[in-house]
């Protein structure tokens, strides 16, 4: 039977959950205080915990840090509850780690759906990761040690699910930890001086995003932004770094990531500054092509072609024209078929 476990100082409102989910089928833990509700959810390893913010003895964000701190503990779907609806305190949950987050007062049928959402979710983590430890093999080639640990790190970390158009973190935000693309794909932007935006990456499932921030111990250089429903895990900063200066042969392959990171952005510096319109536009369709899962067919948007691109928009729409009466593309509405990919690599200056 599903165990959830609820945090929640105030009796009324602690009770009046508990019944709920009672009535529902699920077997209930009730704690009154921060403190208590990290002791109960050690010992008693719930399938889902349920936790309010402001409280005595620890608050919800502390409960939340002491539990992502332990194995056992650390992937546990956790949903905040709070009176508060203001976006830094969404911002601080969701960034810490949190799955979910409830306004009181709220109803039967949205803590329900919320939960039964969070449950359901959870099973799919399984598969998420048995796809990402797969990959990490080469990650520290030579040390079977070294991988054993990575893996285990990272099957211990909570599946956050992100929303299109969500912000994973801004420019300037001091890093949380290292961030691991497990579906979906997730685009880091910069913002020009006259509010014009550049797409500077595009990550995708296996992809690790804030290596830089981690490795330096600087700040996010550049926003992170979900480009569709995606799902990404948060390997802790202390862990990895711990990690990295405990085994060369993963420090060495984290940098490896970063100087192809680096890399790939010099070539799109290059491109900005040297080539023609329809050289840079037919150069992004061919990086797409590279990084999204189906390398004929996707969908983007002009606004964040341009982005990528570094053109104004309606640049991106007379181009895209040429290309499809040139039969390079095929286009209906912002989803692009790709006709011909060598002529788009040959495309001259």
């Amino acid at each position: 039977m599903t165990t959830i476990l609820i945090i929640e100082d105030n009796n009324d409102i602690r009770e009046s959950t508990a019944e709920i989910l009672e009535l529902s089928g699920y077997t209930v833990l009730q704690a009154d205080n921060g403190k208590a509700g990290v002791h109960t959810a050690m010992e008693h390893k719930p399938d889902l915990i349920l936790c309010d913010i402001m409280m005595p003895e620890l608050d919800g964000y502390g409960v939340l840090y002491m539990l992502g701190k332990v194995n056992d503990t650390a992937s546990i779907p956790f949903i905040f509850l709070t009176a508060k609806a203001e976006r830094v305190d969404f911002r601080k949950g969701m960034e810490m780690g949190a799955d979910d987050y409830l306004t009181k007062p709220f109803d039967e049928i949205e803590l329900l759906n919320a939960i039964e959402s969070r449950l359901k979710k959870k099973e799919k983590q399984e598969a998420y990761y048995s796809k990402s430890l797969a990959s990490l093999e080469d990650l520290a080639a030579g040390n079977a040690q070294g991988i054993e640990e990575l893996k285990n790190l990272i099957a211990s970390r909570r599946v956050r699910q992100i929303k299109k158009k969500q912000i994973l973190y801004y420019e300037g935000d001091q890093p949380q930890g290292l961030y691991l693309v497990l579906e979906g794909n997730i685009r880091t932007i910069k913002q020009a001086e006259d509010g014009r935006e550049l797409m500077t990456g595009l990550f995708k499932a296996e992809d690790y995003l804030g290596i830089n921030a981690v490795l330096t111990d600087d700040v996010y250089s550049e926003t992170a932004e979900a480009a569709d429903d995606s799902a990404v895990c948060i390997l802790p900063k202390d862990m990895i770094v711990n990690l990295i200066n405990k085994y060369p042969s993963v420090s060495r392959q984290f940098i490896r990531i970063l100087s192809d990171n680096i890399r790939e952005k010099e070539e799109q510096l290059l491109e900005l500054a040297y080539h023609s319109v329809r050289k840079r536009l037919a150069q992004v369709l061919v990086r797409l092509s590279k990084q999204l899962t189906d390398p004929e067919s996707f969908k983007i948007s002009r606004d964040e072609l341009a982005a990528m691109a570094g053109m104004a928009t309606e640049t991106v729409s007379r181009t895209l024209t040429d290309f499809k009466e040139e039969n390079l593309i095929e286009k209906k509405g912002s989803h692009i078929r790709i006709l011909d990919i060598n002529r788009l690599i040959k495309m001259k200056n």
